[in-house]
């Protein structure tokens, strides 16, 4: 899963790199301030990427799902559930870009 970072992130790193790392550290923090584990927390962020309509979002937080072990179907079934609260067109979308990484 070692795929790079996208350009405009790493522009950021590189121009604001204290910024990036308090972001980096604050969502380190949050995945440990409780009892969900780490699998659970990436479908959970992939869920709200999805309910927000971020392509990135999802296509990182498919990876990040897949590296903390969750397996394509569990992915697939996080998206669908979007489809009562998001709307089908945007869980259509998401579950396209889902592909994109599987």
């Amino acid at each position: 899963m070692g795929k790079k970072l996208p350009s405009h992130y790493e522009r950021l790193a590189k121009s604001h790199p204290k910024l990036v790392s308090f972001v980096e550290a604050l969502g380190e923090e949050l995945g440990r301030a409780g009892p969900l584990d780490k699998k659970m927390c990436e479908l959970v962020k992939l869920g709200i990427s999805v309910g927000m309509g971020l392509e990135g979002a999802v296509h990182s937080h498919t990876r990040r799902a897949l590296q903390a072990g969750a397996g394509p179907d569990e992915i697939r079934h996080a998206v669908l559930l979007a489809t009562t609260t998001a709307g089908f067109p945007r869980m259509m979308a998401a579950l396209s870009w889902v592909e994109d990484v599987l």
